[in-house]
């Protein structure tokens, strides 16, 4: 997975939280954007972000 430095501490601590549970799915981002209060908008960002980090990249 890339790097990712989102603005906004909210944010970074959800990322850090999925980061430690290990846990990408859909119900995990949800409970992370209400743990942190994140907007709907920081929820799609996860989705999008964790959803394409799980894509084959093809370089296999």
């Amino acid at each position: 997975m890339s790097d990712l430095q989102p603005k906004g501490e909210p944010l970074r601590n959800a990322v850090r939280w999925l980061s430690e549970q290990r846990r990408y799915t859909a119900s995990a981002i949800a409970e992370a954007a209400r743990r942190f209060d994140l907007s709907p908008s920081e929820e799609q960002f996860l989705l999008r972000h964790f959803r394409d980090a799980d894509k084959p990249t093809g370089d296999d």
